[in-house]
């Protein structure tokens, strides 16, 4: 959990996408995540946790369904929605905290 932490607290803002091995419309982000990593390069850090190896991480943040998305910037949570969202929403969503 501290080097989830740490990378929270980044002056740049860290979409974490909640996740599990199972879900369909996990599945579905993926491709979405990589067309934002590739429109987004380095101004933003984009990390996936599976919610059933990271029982922790998804308690803490209250994770009630996958996937979910989370925004942070400075270890705060600036934006958070679950379900599949597009990619242009999600760089909307980020360029405001970059």
């Amino acid at each position: 959990m501290s080097a989830f932490s740490d990378l929270i607290n980044s002056n740049k803002p860290v979409l974490v996408d909640f996740s599990a091995e199972w879900c369909g419309p996990c599945k579905m982000m993926k491709p979405i995540l990589e067309e934002l990593k590739a429109d987004l390069g380095d101004k933003a850090t984009i990390v996936k946790v599976d919610v059933d190896k990271n029982p922790s991480a998804a308690k803490a943040y209250k994770i009630q369904g996958v996937p979910t998305l989370i925004v942070f910037k400075h270890g705060k949570v600036m934006w958070r929605q679950s379900g599949v969202v597009q990619a242009n929403q999600l760089q909307s969503v980020i360029s405001k905290y970059l």
